[in-house]
């Protein structure tokens, strides 16, 4: 179990953050390896091909080995998520009739990446969640089945997250992979809100695409993110055609050499200049800190930091799903009617405690520099509205 880990950041005491799906903070070592490589820059002549190469290489397997990934051959570095979603929508190749199934209220960078294939008539298929809680099935259960029964024949693709980013609403994606795949669909994950809070395996859910950016819950920069690449994209159009993409690329003295071929694996979707000197240093120790964490221990120090807010929810007019259906670094809690929001929006500035109002929700999103008393703090906030 990991203790709270708030000695490695520079958040202040009277701060109560609680909005790490919004961005997370910097840890100290990204800090400090991000201002590494600004220092690098002002003296050029030490970067070496090193710098251009190496390092990023190191980048992709450390990301590799936070997803489970074979080899880091199957890794891209990306700036954003629209970025990835981009190289899908331009090697994915659909007509009018089909459909792409994801979830309503999705972020957007996951429903306008498809604006062309919806414009050649294929469908986009956003499946709502359920608009009551107190019914059979737990909302999370039915929303999933919902998901499920809108995927049919005519599904070229599911696109959507591990957990909602509104409300932290748990999807049981290898069920709903192994239902697409049935319909010879693609399976493309963003996994933003979850990667490096929560475990992911590429091998045991096997999707075509897995798309990442960096800021939240993985702890990194802005403008910097990650994508696997399933079988599917091996020989596909990148977005950009980067020198370094080419293969041989390493030799600089050759470069006016040009050549046909890609290096080997993903490389080709690389962003260009994909070896940012500040944030692929700054990347690397964010990802180097988080496996020596690990995603599950994460989540287990979120879970026992949760309970107390939980039980305090149960004799409230709040809601909050089943902990079987949402995750422990990101949760909603629902708000009800008669709540003042005006009036919660005050107390929480007043008290400061940092949350995001998403929709009907209140959007909780703890990590391992919370400590008990931001959970209280929120607590508190709660029962005074």
């Amino acid at each position: 179990m990991l203790d709270c880990q708030k000695h490695l950041f520079s958040l202040p005491d009277d701060v109560h953050y609680l909005n790490c799906a919004y961005m997370s903070p910097l840890l100290k070592s990204v800090e400090n390896a991000g201002v590494e490589g600004i220092f690098k820059k002002r003296l050029p002549f030490t970067i070496t091909n090193s710098d251009f190469f190496d390092t990023p290489q190191n980048t992709r397997e450390l990301f590799a080995k936070l997803v489970n990934a074979p080899s880091y051959h199957s890794i891209s570095i990306i700036p954003s998520v629209s970025y990835g979603m981009a190289i899908v929508a331009k090697n994915l190749h659909g007509k009018s009739g089909q459909n792409i199934v994801s979830v309503g209220e999705e972020f957007p960078s996951n429903v306008y990446a498809w604006k062309n294939l919806i414009e050649n008539g294929v469908e986009l298929r956003l499946v709502e969640a359920p608009k009551e809680w107190n019914t059979d099935e737990t909302r999370a259960e039915s929303w999933n089945a919902k998901i499920i029964e809108a995927i049919d024949d005519n599904t070229i693709m599911l696109v959507m997250s591990p957990i909602h980013w509104t409300d932290g609403t748990f999807f049981d994606i290898p069920i709903l992979a192994d239902t697409a795949r049935s319909f010879g669909a693609l399976v493309i994950i963003d996994a933003t809100q979850t990667l490096g809070a929560m475990p992911f395996d590429v091998q045991v859910v096997k999707p075509d695409a897995l798309i990442s950016a960096s800021y939240k819950s993985m702890m990194g920069m802005y403008s910097i993110g990650f994508a696997y690449w399933g079988e599917y994209f091996s020989n596909g159009e990148p977005l950009e055609e980067t020198w370094m993409a080419r293969k041989g690329s390493q030799d600089m003295r050759n470069l006016v050499n040009y050549q046909s071929d890609y290096q080997e694996g993903m490389m080709r979707y690389n962003m260009g200049e994909m070896s940012n000197f500040t944030l692929i240093p700054a990347a690397n120790a964010a990802l180097q800190q988080l496996l020596e964490w690990q995603p599950e221990n994460v989540q287990a120090y979120c879970a026992k930091l949760n309970a107390p807010l939980v039980y305090s929810l149960a004799n409230s007019s709040f809601n909050i799903e089943e902990s079987h259906w949402r995750a422990e670094h990101l949760f909603g809690i629902a708000i009800p009617h008669e709540c003042n929001v005006e009036k919660l929006q005050e107390e929480l500035l007043k008290n400061r405690v940092f949350v995001s109002l998403r929709g009907s929700f209140i959007r909780v999103s703890p990590s391992v520099y919370n400590t008990s008393e931001d959970i209280e703090t929120l607590v508190h906030v709660l029962q005074m509205v």
